[in-house]
C-alpha cells in the first residue's frame, strides 16, 4: 500500500484549529466555483464564436486569447476575493523562486487545462484553481466549460462532482482484490501509446482510455471511471495542484515515480515529473506498472 505524506496547514493550536480552518476553506469554496464558471464561460464564448488568436510560449507550447482573457479575469477575481493571497497563474510565472518560496499560502491556476484540445475542437478542456498552503494542496475546483462538469474538494470534507444542475455526487475511486488482471488506464490523447504499454505488466489486460485534459483525466480516478492516470511527458504544477486535492479526497493518491507525492512550490522550476494517479492505493501497482525504465 501507498503510504501518503498528510497534507494541510502546520498549525500549533491542534485539531481544533484545523478543523476550524478547513471549515473556512468550505466558505470560501463558494465564490472560487463561481469564478471557476466565470471563467468557463469566457473560454465557451471564445470557443463557440471560432474566433481566437494563437501563439507560441518560449517552451513551444500553444497559448490563445481565451488563455489570456480567462488569465485575467482569475486574476482580477481571486485577488478581490483574497487581496492577501498571491496567485500563480500558468500564464504568468514570473515570479521569481526567491519570492514565492516565502507563500505559505497562494492560488495556483491554470486558465484553460488543454488549450491544444482547445484549438483542435475536441471540447476537453477545463479550467483549474488550486490552493496550496505549506507546499501542499488544500482546496481544487475544475470546470469543464463545454460538459458543464464541475469537480472540487477541500481538505477534510470530501470530493464531489456535479454535472449542470444535477445533484451533487460524491466522489469514490474504484476498489479491486488484489488479484485483478484487467485495468483501465487514462491517457492523453496526444501521447504515444507505445510509451505507455512497454511499462504494464504483460500478464494482465489493459483497457487504454484517452483524454485531453491532465486535469479531467485525473478526475476519472477520482470519480472511479478508471484506475489510474500515467502521465509521461511535460506538465506544469498548476496541471496538478486541484486535482491532487480532489483525488486525494476520493480516496486516491498522486505521485511521482518514486512513489512520493507531488509537492507544489519547493523547486525553481514549476514542472512536474512523470506521475501516476492511483485509485485504489492498496493493489500492487509496483508490479502492475513499471515505474522506471
Amino acid at each position: 500500500m501507498f503510504l501518503q505524506q498528510p497534507c494541510g496547514i502546520k498549525s500549533s493550536t491542534g485539531v481544533k484549529a484545523l478543523k476550524e480552518h478547513y471549515v473556512k476553506l468550505s466558505e470560501l469554496l463558494k465564490s472560487v466555483i463561481e469564478i471557476a464558471h466565470e471563467s468557463g464561460q469566457v473560454i465557451l464564448n471564445i470557443y463557440q464564436q471560432g474566433h481566437f488568436t494563437k501563439t507560441v510560449k518560449s517552451d513551444n507550447t500553444p497559448v490563445t486569447s481565451a488563455d489570456i482573457a480567462a488569465h485575467k479575469l482569475m486574476i482580477k477575481r481571486l485577488s478581490i476575493l483574497t487581496p492577501n493571497i498571491p496567485v500563480l497563474s500558468e500564464e504568468d510565472t514570473s515570479v521569481p523562486f526567491y519570492l514565492r518560496k516565502q507563500w505559505q499560502r497562494y492560488w495556483l491556476v491554470d486558465p484553460l487545462d488543454g488549450t491544444q484540445e482547445f484549438i483542435a475542437g475536441s471540447g476537453d478542456f477545463a479550467t483549474i484553481i488550486a490552493l496550496v498552503e505549506n507546499n501542499r494542496p488544500v482546496m481544487g475546483v475544475i470546470y469543464g466549460p463545454v460538459s458543464g462538469v464541475l469537480y472540487y474538494a477541500t481538505k477534510g470534507h470530501g470530493a464531489w462532482k456535479i454535472i449542470a444542475t444535477s445533484e451533487k455526487i460524491r466522489l469514490s475511486t474504484l476498489k479491486h482484490s488484489d488479484t485483478m488482471l484487467s485495468f483501465s488506464i487514462a491517457i492523453s490523447r496526444r501521447q504515444d501509446i507505445s510509451a505507455i504499454t512497454e511499462r504494464l505488466d504483460p500478464r494482465r489486460e489493459y483497457d487504454l482510455v484517452p483524454l485531453g485534459s491532465a486535469a479531467l483525466k485525473s478526475c476519472l480516478v477520482a470519480e472511479g471511471t478508471v484506475d489510474c492516470y500515467l502521465s509521461l511527458g511535460p506538465t506544469g504544477e498548476w496541471d496538478t495542484a486541484a486535482t491532487q486535492c480532489i483525488v486525494e479526497e476520493s480516496g486516491g493518491c498522486i505521485l511521482d515515480m518514486t512513489l512520493s507525492p507531488l509537492s507544489y512550490n519547493e523547486r525553481d522550476s514549476l514542472k512536474n515529473p512523470n506521475f501516476i494517479v492511483l485509485g485504489d492505493t492498496s493493489l500492487p501497482w509496483q508490479e502492475i506498472v513499471r515505474l522506471e525504465l
